[in-house]
């Protein structure tokens, strides 16, 4: 099934192609192969980014929360970076550019969610306890991208590189590896989180 990738707003769209057109924002990224990329550079496959502020086993997710929106960069046929925009108090605005894993094993579990039999809204979702960055695989396609919670049945696709004990790009509901996470966590760090 295709995926049904929300628009991303137009003001955080416009301020990385504002930075992909200004020489001095692409030549002072951190992004070898974006700074050497011969031919045009277009943002493609915007994904909210939302974050995962705390997890426990007895009440699942707390909250998540939007962050911002990550856009895959794509030279020719493959994506050669990333770029981040962010949400202020003016509005949306660029953040960096960035490369390395994440970019290639978002490709991949995007690839790997389209060939999935239910239609689902991509979108990324970080768990800073883990360090753990997860393509969530939203079951309402028509929802707001901007706001929700992973529900029970969504799927989570852990990216690579994933936490120790953690298979990355292995397709988990919500419900079973909820469980998984809050066991990785440290004794001492979950009583501070509780």
């Amino acid at each position: 099934m295709p995926l049904h990738v929300p628009p991303a707003p137009a003001p955080a769209l416009r301020t990385v192609l504002t930075a992909l057109g200004s020489p001095t924002a692409v030549r002072e990224a951190r992004t070898p192969s974006l700074r050497t990329a011969q031919g045009p550079a277009s943002p493609e496959l915007p994904l909210p980014v939302h974050v995962l502020d705390h997890i426990t086993e007895s009440t699942g997710p707390s909250r998540a929360r939007l962050t911002g929106w990550r856009f895959l960069i794509r030279c020719g046929d493959r994506a050669v970076a990333a770029a981040d925009t962010m949400l202020t108090p003016d509005g949306w605005a660029f953040s960096h550019f960035f490369e390395g894993p994440y970019v290639m094993s978002t490709e991949r579990a995007l690839r790997q969610a389209e060939s999935l039999a239910k239609p689902y809204q991509p979108r990324l979702l970080s768990v800073p306890e883990l360090y753990m960055l997860t393509l969530w695989l939203h079951g309402d396609i028509t929802a707001d991208a901007a706001s929700g919670h992973p529900a029970a049945d969504d799927i989570l696709v852990p990216l690579a590189p994933a936490p120790p004990g953690i298979a990355a790009h292995r397709p988990h509901r919500v419900a079973e590896l909820l469980p998984v996470l809050t066991h990785r966590l440290t004794p001492a760090r979950a009583t501070l989180l509780a």
